[in-house]
């Protein structure tokens, strides 16, 4: 699942590169300001549902009771059917509305009001198939199978993919239209996208049905709960899902009610759209890699971490919480150090090397952020596991209140740092509030967690004191501040070298082989033990 979500994710990435060549700048803000209101519809019309699904058959399932599982399952395929049509209507009339808040400018020559009501109206017609097709994914995960998700995950993308950069390639230079209808077609090919999702969940279904209906014949018990209470359960979990998955595109949706403004204000018009671009899509696809694998960690590890709190196996909860949080330390951490680093290599390779004083500081700053969704997204997967579910809503709405009052301060003072700032300081909020309510709830120690974050933080100082030689060393004869070529070649080396370093201490102090709970044979390889 983790490596499905990281290859889903990294897809997502490179695709953005021939992309930005085809729209520019301008093309992914507008882009970004379509998708985000549309983030949150998907959210908000699945109601956490597919999550809460997932963590409501692992629980019956731990308990012999398969039936209670399907009907739930049946049950929520009608409901998800139904708000995706209403969250469908929802946001194609309200289109021009939101467009209207999020552009303040008249000028012809920027993004439109009339630009960003097309793409959110193109990109709404995937709300028609997604809720349902989520739903699927969340029953096949509370069975521990990860397959069906995995797959349709990473086909979901591709087909995405082909058709934003084929549709693009087409409009824009064959049929030398508008970067406006180039970005609507990308968006629509969210739905493209979904339907091809559809097909390999409903593959998998055929083959699995007749081993799920061997084990509903087989079971001895049945809650047999009314539809009534099955639902009361089922929103008593959901609900803090959909504003844990709704984290970031909130911060996001802040930032387009805000940034343009805040900097038209400030006199910083004309860089209104490359700097929101930078942050919240181009930049953004960067820095939220690692992110995946919190994702992909604590959308895995949920179904058992519940399977041993309902079991009341108080040791396996608190060895499964500190290896949750240790591997996204061990992984991330590094990733984000290094990402800041070589911010300007990493930009100008993917991107160009036009106006990286901002592209490339913006990037530097917005990186280290990633760790904090990290953990807020792992903090609040303990706490849904842990059935303590509704701080994981406290913490991010007292996150999410000091964004929307700071924001426009924070740029006002530091100009579009500033909403980096506000992201980061909502972020940090919410994650220190999640890990005093599951200290508190379940008496856990972070002591263990504390010690080997020390180490990697030695690690890390010892890796990046590596990166910023061989930045002095070879930027001697490698022009990376001038050149794309050179700026490739310089992330190269930093990657492999900055890599080498880290994993080498990680390796030799069994750091990896600690957290990871198994030696990694391909390491063993590499280091020759």
């Amino acid at each position: 699942m983790t490596g499905a979500s990281f290859l889903s994710k990294f897809l997502g990435m490179i695709y953005v590169i021939p992309f930005h060549h085809l729209v520019g700048p301008a093309g992914g803000a507008l882009f970004q300001l379509g998708y985000t209101p549309y983030s949150i519809f998907i959210s908000l019309s699945t109601i956490g549902v597919p999550m809460a699904v997932s963590k409501f058959v692992s629980k019956y399932n731990s308990l012999g009771d398969y039936e209670t599982g399907m009907r739930m399952f049946k049950a929520g395929l009608a409901l998800m059917s139904i708000t995706g049509v209403l969250a469908f209507l929802a946001l194609f009339f309200s289109a021009e509305f939101l467009a209207g808040q999020m552009i303040t400018s008249d000028d012809p020559d920027s993004i439109t009001v009339a630009d960003v009501t097309f793409v959110i109206r193109t990109v709404s017609v995937a709300l028609l198939v997604i809720p349902a097709m989520s739903i699927a994914r969340g029953f096949f995960q509370g069975h521990q199978s990860f397959g069906p998700t995995s797959v349709s995950q990473v086909i979901e993308q591709i087909v995405r993919i082909a058709f934003v950069l084929g549709g693009s390639f087409v409009i824009i230079r064959l049929l030398s239209g508008t970067v406006t209808a180039a970005v609507g077609f990308s968006t629509f090919a969210a739905f493209l996208g979904a339907l091809a999702s559809c097909a390999v969940l409903y593959t998998y279904w055929r083959k699995r049905r007749p081993y799920i209906n061997r084990q509903r014949q087989q079971q001895t018990y049945t809650h047999d709960m009314p539809t009534g209470d099955l639902f009361k359960e089922l929103f008593r979990y959901a609900g803090p899902f959909v504003f844990v998955g709704l984290a970031i595109p909130l911060y996001q949706l802040t930032d387009q009610f805000t940034f343009e403004r805040a900097m038209v204000a400030i006199g910083q018009e004309e860089i209104w759209a490359e700097a929101f671009a930078t942050i919240n899509f181009y930049g953004h696809k960067l820095a939220i890699i690692p992110v995946t694998l919190a994702t992909g960690l604590s959308i895995a590890a949920m179904p058992a971490l519940t399977k041993s709190f309902f079991a009341n196996d108080k040791t396996l909860v608190a060895k499964q919480i500190n290896q949750a949080f240790q591997a996204i330390l061990v992984l991330i951490i590094p990733a984000v150090v290094g990402l800041s680093l070589l911010s300007h290599e990493a930009y100008g390779a993917l991107y160009g090397m036009e106006n990286l004083e901002i592209t490339g500081n913006l990037l530097a700053w917005y990186a280290p952020v990633a760790l904090f969704f990290a953990l807020f997204t792992v903090s609040s997967a303990v706490l849904q596991g842990i059935n303590e579910q509704r701080y994981a809503v406290y913490s991010l709405a007292a996150g999410l209140l000091l964004k929307v009052l700071l924001n426009i301060q924070l740029i006002h003072m530091f100009g579009a740092k500033g909403a980096i700032f506000g992201t980061a300081l909502a972020a940090v909020t919410s994650v220190v509030l999640n890990l005093w309510r599951i200290k508190a709830a379940i008496d856990f120690s972070y002591k263990k967690i504390f010690k080997r974050t020390m180490l990697v933080g030695i690690f890390v100082v010892i890796m990046s004191a590596a990166v910023l030689i061989l930045k002095l060393v070879f930027g001697l004869f490698i022009p990376y501040e001038e050149t794309r070529w050179g700026a490739i070649i310089m992330l190269t080396i930093g990657v492999l070298g900055g890599a080498f370093i880290y994993l080498w201490f990680a390796y030799h102090s069994t750091l990896l082989e600690r957290v990871l709970g198994s030696r990694i044979k391909v390491l063993d390889r590499i280091f020759g033990r």
